[in-house]
């Protein structure tokens, strides 16, 4: 179980990491999409979430 749940927040980390790249390159093109923005941190918010619960799971475990 701890495994599987370590191996969930290393791809969530990542999963994160990736939307926030996405969204620092979307703010460095000159056409800059708003609502592009606020739904990469919209994902950004609920991945760092999952982050977070996944890793009070492995504390409980």
């Amino acid at each position: 179980m701890r495994a599987i749940l370590m191996v969930l927040l290393g791809l969530d980390m990542l999963a994160v990491i990736g939307v926030m790249l996405a969204g620092v390159l979307g703010m460095a093109h000159a056409r800059r999409d708003p609502r592009r923005a606020n739904l990469l941190m919209r994902w950004r918010v609920v991945l760092q979430g999952v982050a977070v619960a996944l890793a009070v799971g492995l504390m409980v475990s």
